[in-house]
């Protein structure tokens, strides 16, 4: 990420922060905290537009809904689940409360896809041989081709450890990287693995941030960068496995990737989850996050709801039966017809 979009980014964090949009006194007790809920929800959330549009969500409709429940509840475990479930209604896998009672989510961003993804047919292609750097798992399949398993942004990257990966990998002719099942983390893990895929500054999306508490209350879109890493740089083909369980930092990872020439992505859709979040507090002390600051592709295109890959492909049963990796094999097909291409051009 440039200098420009890094300072951009923390110092639209401390904005969050500290934010003091519509602050308002509720009372302690049921009916106040739905209040605070609803009213944090309403000033604060940024894709109601998106939701609108991509299942019909009416957030008034659902204050209507839920209001008599709240009113009614007879314990605090009670006004848990049904707040809980009026956040469900945002279909919003960064969208959470927190308190004593436990943490809700939403999950159905991913339980209602196929899964497109299974350890034990992976073992037949990473194997019990490989190396692992920084949470990454790698080595190289047949026919000179690395492949990289990256299960998590939770932990960061260092330069060094990526470069000595990379030169380990560096016999091969191109690499496959599999994020399937990455349900995010950090975006500056995501950005410093990308970095290492290229060797200019990339203009890839924008993000905005609120500027009040209407629903469409946004600043101007604010131009993203990824720059290149400062240690190995990789340009060779590069192809980028997804399904319906990427997300967050992860689908933050598949947005830069998309616009570098020497990459492809290939699997399912990704899970989405485009926002950086936002925590408050109900005035009984339990927690929400929620989707503050909107990322857009370099089309201003909200990744909220996924991002679908340059080529759709699915595990199939026949493939499972016998072993075998049908998203894998297909990014080794492309591979091979990529460099077949070239030759072609050679005779």
């Amino acid at each position: 990420m440039s200098r420009k979009a890094t300072t951009y980014i923390a110092t639209l964090l401390l904005a969050l922060l500290t934010s003091c949009i519509g602050e308002e006194n509720y009372e302690n007790n049921s009916n106040g905290n739905f209040e605070a809920l609803w009213s944090i929800i309403d000033e604060r959330y940024c894709f109601f537009a998106q939701a609108a549009e991509e299942f019909g969500l009416n957030w008034n409709e659902v204050y209507e809904r839920y209001k008599p429940a709240a009113d009614t509840c007879r314990s605090d475990a009670e006004l848990f689940d049904l707040l809980g479930n009026m956040l469900r209604e945002l279909r919003d896998g960064h969208v959470n409360l927190s308190s004593m009672y436990g943490t809700s989510y939403y999950w159905d961003w991913h339980l209602h896809h196929p899964a497109n993804f299974s350890d034990s047919l992976q073992r037949n292609y990473l194997g019990t041989n490989f190396r692992l750097t920084n949470g990454i798992k790698y080595t190289a399949l047949p026919d000179s081709i690395g492949y990289l398993y990256v299960e998590s942004f939770s932990s960061g990257f260092n330069t060094n450890n990526l470069s000595v990966m990379l030169n380990n990998l560096s016999h091969t002719k191109a690499l496959i990287i599999d994020i399937r099942n990455n349900g995010g983390g950090m975006i500056t893990a995501a950005e410093k693995l990308a970095s290492t895929f290229t060797d200019e500054s990339l203009h890839y999306g924008y993000m905005q941030h609120k500027t009040g508490t209407g629903h469409n209350d946004f600043s101007k879109p604010e131009p993203l960068y990824l720059e290149p890493s400062k240690g190995a740089i990789w340009l060779r083909p590069v192809v980028v496995l997804t399904n319906r369980s990427v997300y967050s930092a992860a689908n933050h990872f598949v947005l830069m990737m998309r616009e570098l020439p020497h990459v492809a992505i290939i699997g399912d859709k990704t899970g989405g989850g485009s926002a950086l979040p936002l925590t408050n507090t109900l005035p009984n002390g339990w927690r929400v996050r929620l989707s503050a600051c909107p990322t857009m592709d370099i089309n201003k295109n909200h990744t909220e709801f996924g991002i679908e890959p340059d080529k759709t492909v699915h595990i199939t049963d026949e493939d499972w039966k016998k072993g075998r990796d049908t998203i894998i094999e297909a990014a080794k097909e492309l591979i091979f017809a990529y460099y077949d291409k070239i030759s072609d051009k050679e005779r």
